[in-house]
């Protein structure tokens, strides 16, 4: 039997036909000539691209609360700097 070359966009379909448990998987299988052992491969892959996807995502959040709270450290440096100096009656009009 020659081997077929599967596209990303085939093995996608395939392998959402299985999440979507409408059929077994040796029925999604046997339908697209392909082996268990394959389609559970496909699966593997998936999730692992899913799990990069969603870590990616997750650090540029994280990246993006920090510049925040960086930022808001900064204002609050600068504020605690103003109250201290009106205080202490040493200011001048600039601060």
């Amino acid at each position: 039997m020659k081997s077929r070359k599967w596209t990303s966009e085939e093995k996608f379909a395939v392998v959402m036909q299985g999440l979507k448990g409408e059929k077994s998987v040796s029925e999604i299988c046997r339908e697209n000539g392909l082996s268990q052992t394959m389609y559970y491969k496909w699966c593997d892959a998936f999730v692992e691209g899913g799990n990069k996807s969603y870590d990616h995502a997750l650090e540029a959040e994280i990246e993006k609360l920090q510049q925040i709270i960086g930022k808001q450290a900064i204002e609050i440096e600068v504020l605690k700097k103003r109250t201290n100096c009106f205080r202490k009656g040493r200011c001048s009009k600039r601060a």
